[in-house]
């Protein structure tokens, strides 16, 4: 053998040849999706995002409950106190309730802007926020405490109970909110609400000795 003699080049098995002469399968692009494919990845986006728009009004939703639940407190707190302000004996308690009513007037009317910066509407309330807030309950107790000639010392102590929670929610609010304005018109609210809900326990106290 001469070592500087070419190979002969190899001759393709019938097997190579044959593969070398197929036609050769076009390759699918993973971009290539039939409709089927398309319709089961349209339907997939649209759960996705119903489930994050659920989720999404939920929070809203949750978030905005609280401040729902206040306007229509105050609002129904202030039909109360007006009806009451004819059936009190006690001056020094008629006195109280007049100037609560100015309050509630006052108060009514200026957390409509601030509520609805934060997209609550206190002129179109849920029913069930409404129902929640009801006192059709209070109002038949004091009522019933007119009829028994000890309007005074019910009302006093009923209005004691509700502007506790009215002041409670506010504190809730406060502490739970970021809104910078709500937060200016909760504190004054608050530090006005204060003084008159412990004069109404004062007068509770007294005449329950």
């Amino acid at each position: 053998m001469y070592p500087n003699q070419p190979t002969p080049p190899q001759e393709p098995t019938p097997s190579d040849y044959l593969n070398q002469i197929a036609p050769q399968a076009p390759k699918k692009s993973i971009f290539h999706l039939g409709m089927r494919q398309i319709i089961f990845i349209g339907i997939a986006l649209v759960v996705f995002v119903s489930i994050l728009s659920i989720i999404a009004n939920s929070i809203a939703g949750g978030q905005k409950e609280p401040l729902q639940r206040l306007g229509a407190r105050l609002s129904t707190t202030q039909t109360v106190i007006d009806d009451a302000q004819s059936n009190l004996k006690s001056s020094k308690l008629r006195s109280l309730n007049s100037n609560l009513k100015l309050y509630m007037t006052n108060t009514n009317r200026d957390i409509a802007a601030p509520l609805l910066v934060s997209g609550v509407d206190v002129a179109k309330l849920s029913k069930s926020v409404l129902a929640t807030e009801s006192t059709a309950a209070l109002s038949s107790r004091l009522e019933d405490a007119r009829l028994n000639a000890v309007f005074d010392r019910t009302y006093a102590r009923e209005m004691t109970y509700q502007l506790g929670t009215l002041l409670t929610l506010m504190e809730k609010i406060y502490n739970s909110t970021k809104d910078a304005e709500l937060k200016v018109f909760l504190t004054s609210a608050y530090e006005n609400l204060k003084p008159t809900q412990e004069s109404f326990a004062t007068f509770s106290s007294a005449t329950d000795d």
